[in-house]
């Protein structure tokens, strides 16, 4: 059973090398605040409402969790299997649904706007996890995973390969922005969006890639592994203004549950040992800086010394 550290520093939060000692607050401590879920991932903030969101995927539904009563409801159900989601720059939520095999929009009055299920005519695989770049274009990765079983969607026949695609934000349309990452997962854009840092969750060992964006913004080029993650399994990330990756951790063994965080140039610098292995994370609260880990059953939350970018 999980319980609390009753000290300070949190012994969960481990400095791997001496620049994360930056980034880690003595007085803060890890919080565990809501369980109950099959596979929690594709936490949201939303800064407005002072509340999180999340997916549990297999049980279909969207989950909330409310900071000034610390209440847990049930935001959508069902959900569509939703996997992934993010808020576009008009603050409206951004979903990727295994179940409609879809990206949906959340119009402001509730109601669901599909931004892409088809393309070239062929229906998507299970888009998987979504970030908006400050143009309002959408990118997101569509692997098979929701289709392979009837656990985390429907099983059915793969119709596209596992893309990367940018829908654009002023005239709806889609492109391929990638083609050959095997198994694209999780994916984040560097502060100044130069890069496309996408999760590679078919390599062996997993690798995080990084893409350069292109000066005009619409299309990737040269790419290289910035991370091989050994026995780690990297699922979703985001990146704070300082430029590290802050990525779910884990899987196989106890001691890589958790996140683990990546400097710019791809060095492990910090580690948050959690007892679950944290699928994907989010930063949130007033000021960007508290960290909220969507961890298989259960959602975790640490406030860091440092902000999330804008869009994350």
């Amino acid at each position: 059973m999980w319980e609390p550290s009753q000290r300070y520093p949190d012994p969960a939060i481990r400095v791997l090398r001496p620049e994360f000692e930056h980034y880690r607050l003595p007085l803060a401590a890890v919080e565990r605040l809501a369980t109950g879920c099959r596979w929690a991932e594709g936490p949201v903030w939303f800064g407005d409402g002072r509340y999180l969101l999340w997916s549990d995927v297999p049980n279909n539904r969207i989950m909330k969790w409310e900071e000034e009563t610390g209440a847990v409801s049930t935001f959508r159900s069902p959900s569509t299997f939703a996997n992934g989601n993010t808020r576009d720059r008009q603050g409206r939520l951004i979903t990727c649904e295994h179940g409609g095999r879809r990206v949906t929009r959340t119009e402001y009055d509730g109601s669901i706007t599909v931004l892409l299920d088809r393309f070239e005519g062929k229906r998507l695989n299970s888009p998987n996890d979504v970030v908006v770049k400050s143009d309002g274009s959408i990118w997101f990765t569509d692997p098979p995973f929701g289709i392979i079983g009837h656990y985390q969607g429907s099983a059915a026949e793969q119709e596209l390969p596992a893309n990367i695609y940018r829908i654009d934000g002023a005239t709806g349309q889609a492109t391929v922005v990638a083609a050959d990452v095997n198994g694209p997962n999780g994916l984040a854009f560097s502060p100044d969006e130069k890069q496309l840092y996408v999760i590679e969750s078919r390599a062996r060992p997993r690798n995080i890639l990084a893409f350069d964006v292109e000066a005009d913004g619409t299309r990737l080029g040269a790419r290289r592994v910035l991370i091989e993650a050994g026995p780690g399994t990297p699922d979703g990330f985001r990146v704070d203004v300082h430029g590290n990756l802050w990525c779910g951790w884990g899987m196989g063994d106890e001691e890589l549950d958790g996140v683990r965080i990546f400097s710019p140039a791809g060095e492990a610098i910090g580690h948050i040992a959690l007892p679950e292995r944290c699928a994907n994370l989010c930063f949130g609260g007033p000021a960007r800086n508290r960290l909220f880990m969507a961890s298989c059953r259960s959602i975790y939350s640490l406030y860091v010394n440092t902000q999330g970018v804008s869009g994350g």
